[in-house]
């Protein structure tokens, strides 16, 4: 188990929270919610709720918070502080 590292991109912390390397924003993101096809707020807020309907996404920051159990965090802080 592992926390994100200070400094890093939210290309990183998503390939770090997907197990991948390399991948761009959309493909980690999907990677790490199991979804295919998806953007990168649809594929975290199905990661979330995966009966959560597009008109109830939550915007980026949001969402990164909510995944992450925080609060007021910008979405890389948040996805920092996911322990994988």
């Amino acid at each position: 188990m592992a926390l994100g590292k200070e400094g890093s991109s939210f290309n990183a912390e998503l390939n770090r929270l997907a197990g991948t390397t390399g991948k761009a924003d959309q493909g980690a993101a999907n990677t790490y919610a199991g979804t295919s096809g998806l953007g990168v707020r649809g594929a975290l807020n199905i990661k979330a709720s995966g009966s959560r309907q597009p008109s109830a996404y939550k915007d980026l920051n949001a969402i990164c918070n909510e995944l992450a159990s925080t609060t007021g965090k910008s979405a890389v802080v948040a996805l920092r502080s996911i322990n994988v």
